[in-house]
């Protein structure tokens, strides 16, 4: 399952690297909440619903350009969670910091999870506990490790007040920042240790990136300590959160 999800993520960032290399237009629109989608937003989302109705015609999917309402959802037990670009800001300022994300979340945890960066060549992807890197045809196992002083990954495009003040009080750090879901996966992979969000994100913003973290050994809590949890609820917003090794 999880190789066949992991050629999907594939397909997908080619359909995205299609308008990314200006095959087709880009066609920027704004959506109610005033958050951008492009063409390939939509090419993306059409290659992974398609893909992922053949492959399990009984799980439903929730995807960031297709919200299922509340009513539909709320007995759901599992599900997809798909956004099919995170980083549309990103993608438009062409820095490449931008992925695929698809989940499978069960009972509200997070249980497979692949974020697919197409610019970079490079695929985060995990399931049953284990998770791994795929870079240039390179395959390896993926782990937290611990460094001092510890590099805190934040948000490109989402700075606020709260996460400047809470790195003022943080103590002796290093920062990096980069943007959409790779952010998980910079922890998940040693390269970070910690990343606070205060900021709001909705659940398919986090949920692929939190499989990769938590199988590779990190922690996604909300700031009340309780992990973040993807159980259907009317709201897709999340709590603020924070990824960490310790």
């Amino acid at each position: 399952m999880l190789e066949k999800i992991c050629q999907l993520a594939y397909e997908a960032g080619n359909a995205i690297m299609q308008v990314y290399d200006g095959q087709t237009p880009l066609d920027v629109m704004q959506k109610s909440d005033d958050s951008p989608v492009t063409a390939a937003d939509l090419a993306a989302h059409g290659v992974i619903v398609s893909g992922l109705q053949a492959l399990t015609p009984t799980i439903p999917v929730l995807s960031e350009e297709d919200p299922q309402s509340w009513e539909i959802r709320q007995h759901w037990q599992q599900y997809w969670l798909v956004d099919p670009l995170d980083g549309t800001k990103e993608f438009i300022k062409r820095n490449g910091e931008f992925t695929v994300n698809i989940a499978l979340i069960e009972a509200g945890k997070p249980v497979l999870g692949v974020v697919y960066a197409p610019v970079l060549s490079v695929m985060y992807y995990a399931a049953e506990g284990k998770a791994w890197k795929e870079e240039d045809g390179h395959k390896m196992r993926i782990h937290v490790q611990d460094a001092r002083p510890p590099l805190v990954v934040i948000s490109r495009s989402h700075a606020d007040s709260e996460l400047e003040d809470y790195l003022k009080h943080l103590g002796d750090h290093q920062t990096t920042a980069i943007g959409s879901s790779l952010k998980f996966c910079l922890v998940a992979e040693g390269k970070a240790q910690l990343y606070p969000r205060f900021g709001p994100t909705n659940i398919w913003d986090t949920g692929a990136g939190h499989a990769v973290a938590l199988a590779a050994g990190a922690h996604v809590n909300d700031w009340q300590g309780k992990p973040l949890d993807y159980a259907p609820r009317e709201s897709f917003l999340n709590p603020g959160f924070r990824v960490s090794i310790y």
